[in-house]
């Protein structure tokens, strides 16, 4: 019978052999492997320690008041009140310590952010709609609902232009 062995080699990582006779691999194994693991291991540049905050992962070489931006919900005043809450010093992201990170969380979760928010605005514009006011007609239409002017500009909101066929130029 084929029996399996298998040798732990980090905390995620081990070899599995099948083990049979004395030419198998097993035999070409030593009987201990070790390996030096780093806190957080990099590959080249890049660290793999992620920080998940608000349910978003924010980058860790950046330091806490721009990574925090990186979160639907937190521009950059938002998040400088938020350290000035926790009183946290503005250091780097790969820096932070457990209890800074759990109060940071905390912190966080008090404001709406991520899906809840992009909810509340999806709602908000689908009840001005049924109530039928000009804001809600403008957002049905596509168009700015700011009082801009659409003769010259807000590509952004009418698309592409498209050309309309018998319009031509007066002649002289």
């Amino acid at each position: 019978m084929a029996q399996t062995m298998a040798m732990p080699l980090a905390s995620s990582l081990s070899i599995v052999t099948k083990g049979g006779g004395a030419g198998g691999a097993a035999a070409l194994l030593p009987d201990a492997i070790s390996f030096s693991k780093p806190s957080t291991p990099k590959y080249g540049g890049l660290s793999i320690r992620c920080v998940r905050v608000g349910g978003v992962e924010i980058p860790n070489n950046k330091r806490v008041e721009y990574s925090l931006q990186y979160i639907h919900g937190i521009g950059r005043t938002r998040a400088r009140q938020i350290l000035c809450d926790v009183t946290m010093e503005n250091k780097l992201t790969k820096d932070l310590s457990e209890e800074e990170l759990i109060t940071l969380r905390d912190e966080v979760s008090k404001y709406l952010i991520e899906g809840d928010l992009k909810r509340f605005n999806r709602l908000a514009v689908e009840r001005l709609r049924e109530i039928r006011c000009y804001r809600g007609i403008r957002h049905e239409l596509g168009l700015p609902c700011r009082g801009q002017r659409t003769k010259n500009n807000c590509r952004t909101l009418k698309g592409k232009k498209v050309a309309v066929a018998g319009k031509k130029k007066a002649s002289r």
